[in-house]
């Protein structure tokens, strides 16, 4: 994945990477904040001549970057869209300014624990931030924040934190998604009603 910091220069550079090799998928589209995202897979050689093609092009226009070779298949699903409900005893949230360096994150902690990527958001809708729920044993999700710590820059990363036995109600809504407007109401047992009149 490269990041730009312009939207001529990631479609030019798009273009470049697809051009230079015979990679299998292609996503790429603009973010917030008016940055472009290009997002390649297939064999390794493909990927890598293509991701050499895309340096090339971007210049000074790129933000971050990221090459994973036998990347995880939870941060490809999750990248593309595909969401897991979170079912384990602890959550952690990785949050950071860069999406190359989230995924970078992502498959590094997976790879290193037993964890599960819940799901990841990359940059729309957020201010150009991206983060990440995976969920799991609490040892391992706090190893997986640590991981992510020592490997996001400092200059993107914004926090990790973890959260042991989350509360139901609050796990049933982030199983539906975390876009606000999206989001279900839930009335809470116990609470008081607020009586308007």
């Amino acid at each position: 994945m490269l990041e730009l910091d312009s939207v001529a220069a990631g479609i030019a550079t798009a273009d470049a990477m697809v051009k230079r090799a015979p990679i299998a998928t292609l996503k790429a589209g603009t973010v917030h904040p008016g940055h472009y995202l290009v997002l390649i897979a297939g064999s390794v050689a493909a990927v890598e001549e293509a991701h050499e093609a895309g340096l090339q092009r971007a210049e000074s226009w790129l933000t971050d970057q990221v090459l994973l070779p036998d990347v995880h298949s939870q941060v490809i699903g999750a990248a593309l869209g595909d969401c897991r409900s979170l079912s384990a005893e602890a959550l952690a949230v990785i949050e950071c300014r860069s999406v190359p360096s989230l995924l970078r994150a992502a498959d590094a902690a997976i790879k290193a624990t037993e964890i599960s990527i819940s799901r990841i958001r990359l940059a729309d809708d957020l201010g150009g931030r991206a983060f990440l729920l995976l969920d799991g044993l609490l040892a391992d999700v706090e190893a997986a924040c640590e991981i992510s710590r020592d490997l996001i820059p400092q200059q993107f990363f914004l926090e990790t934190t973890v959260i042991p036995r989350l509360d139901a109600t609050l796990q049933s809504l982030l199983n539906e998604g975390t876009h606000f407007a999206a989001c279900p109401h839930f009335q809470l047992e116990g609470a008081e009603i607020h009586a308007s009149g």
